[in-house]
């Protein structure tokens, strides 16, 4: 999947607003389960929230999405507080809930 570009992430993060997460990240931080959970999230949804209940450092919390990003080959759209909106499009293209606009 290509980066996706400012206007596009905005895009998505007002589309994430009114979503509760999905998947809690608690003080285990990245397991088997969590990675699992968030891949089968991702394929239902497109979009997600990741709320972090432990681990609240921003280092710390950088470090789990950029693991989570390339285990589930998803892109971070936004960080608000301590939940961060990850997206990524189904892999099947008539299923996709979500459609991208390109400019240019």
């Amino acid at each position: 999947m290509q980066p996706l570009v400012g206007y596009q992430r905005k895009y998505l993060r007002g589309l994430a607003h009114c979503l509760k997460p999905v998947l809690l990240i608690g003080q285990k931080g990245v397991t088997n389960s969590v990675v699992h959970s968030l891949d089968d999230a991702l394929t239902k949804h497109e979009l997600v929230k990741v709320k972090f209940i432990e681990g609240k450092q921003r280092d710390n919390k950088n470090r789990v999405i950029e693991i989570l990003e390339q285990k589930t080959d998803a892109h971070m759209v936004g960080m608000i507080g301590h939940t961060a909106i990850l997206y990524r499009p189904h892999p099947e293209e008539d299923k996709r809930k979500i459609t991208l606009q390109h400019r240019g």
